[in-house]
């Protein structure tokens, strides 16, 4: 029996953050005194394969998460799908199907009230009793407000201990400028989540004679090989044709902002307020 849990404590964990768990309760990781001190100390783990790159990644990204504010990352105002308070009941039924969320910001009749969240599945019982009309006021959760200084590994804990899921954010007038989710800051973690409602769309779409429609997030080696370009992958510091662009630039560009490759423009055609989504690509004859 002992040797069967000897051989079961041997094996190494199975996921990139039991990794991470055991790594951190090393006494020697606990000793480091700066941020730089830490990233090495990863870096030497990785070398000496105590964890993967994976799991060093989502480390170094935990780390920082104390320097991104709400702002960087939330929903501008202008994409953000509110509910009015007294809204009429078909309507609010339409947009919850049309939109696909889960919690939406019920905003009141004074400028910049936030009333409460609704969520989709408090409506579910009353459409089940074949309901057509109910009062949302009745169903409202209490809002999270929080400013756009506020740091995103807070604004996390703060999710965690009140089991909520989304928050109205306000700039340093009041006003309501975008809101953010639980998503929004995992997503800085471990990258993009997709759900059931993102659409699966092809990596290059060709939408006019040599013109083409590209996912900033198509593995650079698929885009060399699609264009036929004579570079060489291993000599650019990036894995995506966005993290390319954004190397060659040298910031997060602007939707217009292009470069040009051998044969070919790359346009920004398609970003949010945190990465670049689409390209225009377009080859010469």
């Amino acid at each position: 029996m002992n040797e069967k849990n000897n051989q079961e404590e041997s094996q190494p964990p199975s996921s990139a953050i039991e990794k991470l768990k055991k790594f951190f309760r090393n006494p020697f990781f606990i000793k480091t005194q700066s941020v730089s001190e830490v990233t090495d100390f990863l870096k030497d783990a990785v070398d000496r394969n105590v964890i993967d790159k994976e799991a060093e990644s989502i480390a170094i990204k935990a780390i920082r998460l104390g320097d991104i504010t709400v702002k960087e990352i939330m929903i501008p105002k202008v994409d953000m799908v509110n509910i009015q308070i007294g809204e009429n009941t078909k309507d609010v039924i339409k947009k919850i199907i049309d939109s696909g969320h889960s919690r939406y910001p019920v905003l009141g009749n004074e400028r910049n009230e936030v009333a409460g969240i609704l969520l989709a599945k408090d409506i579910l019982p009353k459409l089940f009793k074949g309901t057509a009309d109910f009062d949302i006021n009745e169903m409202l959760r209490d809002p999270n407000v929080v400013p756009e200084t506020k740091k995103a590994d807070s604004l996390l804990e703060e999710f965690k201990q009140d089991r909520s899921h989304l928050a109205v954010v306000i700039d340093e007038y009041g006003e309501i400028c975008g809101l953010i989710t639980i998503e929004d800051i995992l997503e800085e973690l471990v990258g993009e989540i997709e759900d059931e409602h993102d659409v699966d769309e092809e990596e290059i779409i060709e939408i006019d004679s040599n013109k083409y429609r590209v996912d900033a997030k198509i593995e650079l080696e698929e885009f060399i090989g699609f264009f036929g370009l004579d570079l060489d992958p291993l000599s650019v510091d990036a894995e995506t044709l966005g993290g390319l662009f954004i190397s060659e630039f040298g910031v997060l560009p602007n939707i217009g902002d292009k470069i040009k490759i051998e044969d070919i423009y790359i346009e920004v055609s398609d970003t949010d307020n945190r990465r670049i989504k689409r390209f225009t690509v377009t080859k010469n004859k």
